[in-house]
């Protein structure tokens, strides 16, 4: 696993490295870019890490203009999190070469491997990352 990851991540992290942002704004941007007008506590929930932690990694992706934050619709106190075109744009590139990654893999291995592969990752996960990912399925894209 420890070889795959590193490989998986290597060319997002020279990305990620060329901006100074690491693979903490990967996932923020990842999670923000699949649930435009995600909460900050959703977020927080999604990623398991403090609003301290989350406020290090934000800071930066806002100042740099890839996440624009607005208040809630209905609870002003709310901060709503979407990804600017910046932002898009990054967040696509670093999702696309790493599902070039995963389609070559896949490939290689064949159908009833990659079902047993998700069977794996699913076994893997914990109970509350397994009622997230059922929830993402249930809501559909961006939802």
């Amino acid at each position: 696993m420890f070889f795959g990851y590193r490989d998986f991540t290597a060319g997002a992290d020279a990305m990620l490295e060329e901006m100074g942002l690491g693979r903490a704004h990967h996932r923020v941007l990842h999670f923000v870019g699949r649930h435009p007008g995600i909460t900050v506590g959703d977020l927080l929930g999604i990623l398991a890490i403090t609003k301290q932690s989350l406020g290090r990694v934000l800071t930066p992706l806002i100042e740099q203009g890839l996440i624009h934050q607005a208040p809630g619709r209905h609870d002003r106190r709310q901060r709503l999190l979407t990804l600017t075109e910046s932002g898009l744009a990054l967040e696509r590139r670093l999702f696309e070469r790493q599902r070039d990654t995963v389609m070559g893999a896949y490939r290689e291995a064949g159908p009833q491997a990659v079902d047993g592969f998700r069977r794996v990752m699913r076994g893997l996960m914990g109970p509350q990352a397994r009622a997230a990912l059922d929830r993402a399925r249930r809501d559909g894209p961006g939802r």
